[in-house]
């Protein structure tokens, strides 16, 4: 194969493939949801980190017994 033509297969090929993956995804505008099922779903912070952003555990409603 010549230069030229390795050349333009080149072209063609990535040229097909930004097409294709410019074609898949949602379609219209992006918009962020807000009605109320959205409202338990995670935000980017507690989904890069969940660690660090998880809620503080609910601390129990009796007392420890004391130690023998």
């Amino acid at each position: 194969m010549s230069k030229a033509a390795r050349i333009l297969v080149t072209a063609g090929i990535l040229v097909a493939g930004g097409a294709s993956l410019g074609g898949c995804g949602q379609r219209g505008p992006l918009y962020l949801p807000q009605g109320p099922e959205a409202a338990q779903r995670a935000t980017l912070p507690q989904t890069l980190d969940p660690i660090r952003n998880a809620p503080a555990p609910a601390t129990p409603a009796v007392p420890a017994s004391a130690p023998r």
